[in-house]
């Protein structure tokens, strides 16, 4: 039986993918600001899962292109989104996103990308292509955004702390100003686990805030459940 996993108002398969639904795709499929968004671009889409969080968000206008360059996991992406209400707002690129020919500006660009850069690499090369920046690195990603961000467009990404700093420092150095910076720890008393990064061309006051997943024992906090809602089962 297929492994699948379910939200409100659809389901992933994710059994293909190197990657399967974690909490990091949630974070940013839901911590994204779609308002105001009309062309969005997904890089390395894995299941379809960020994209299909954004479209169930998004006005009935926004068209969403989603490029993933692993076959399986475009594979569980192509499925996904054919059984998504959002089918027809969704285009399934299997695709290097170096490879990706468009001459659309998009608005928004969202990505999970890869970011462990010097570490041992996974058994799998599924995982490491969705894992490792050999594939993508980061200076990648801010040239495609010097390519294809529009002039009032937003590029969001969810990274952990040190490559974030990275990032952040890289991103400056190509003109892209972080103007959304909101950190992710599992609890109060724990380091800071992601930071959820949002980029424009034009500075804009910066935007901090704090999601933590769980407030005491093993019950979820106020503000995880409230950026959940929408999504989770549960909830």
């Amino acid at each position: 039986m297929a492994d699948y996993f379910h939200f409100k108002k659809f389901s992933v398969r994710h059994d293909r993918s190197g990657m399967k639904v974690g909490t990091d795709g949630a974070l940013l499929g839901a911590w994204t600001d779609v308002r105001q968004a009309t062309q969005i671009l997904d890089i390395g889409t894995g299941t379809g899962v960020i994209a299909l969080m954004l479209a169930q968000r998004a006005s009935e206008s926004v068209t969403i292109d989603a490029v993933e360059i692993d076959y399986q996991a475009s594979a569980d992406a192509e499925e996904n989104i054919a059984a998504s209400p959002w089918h027809d707002r969704i285009n399934l690129h299997h695709a290097s996103i170096q490879d990706f020919l468009t001459t659309t500006k998009f608005d928004l660009i969202v990505s999970n990308p890869p970011y462990f850069q010097k570490s041992y690499k996974p058994p799998t090369p599924q995982r490491e292509i969705a894992r490792h920046t050999e594939e993508l690195t980061f200076d990648e990603i801010l040239s495609i955004a010097e390519k294809l961000l529009a002039a009032n467009g937003r590029l969001n990404l969810i990274l952990p702390y040190t490559e974030g700093l990275l990032f952040i420092d890289l991103a400056n150095h190509k003109g892209l100003h972080c103007t959304r910076k909101w950190i992710f720890r599992t609890r109060d008393n724990k380091p800071v686990e992601r930071f959820l990064l949002e980029f424009r061309w034009d500075k804009k006051p910066l935007d901090e805030g704090e999601i933590l997943l769980y407030s005491a024992g093993e019950e979820w906090s106020g503000g995880y459940k409230d950026l959940m809602q929408e999504f989770y089962l549960k909830l």
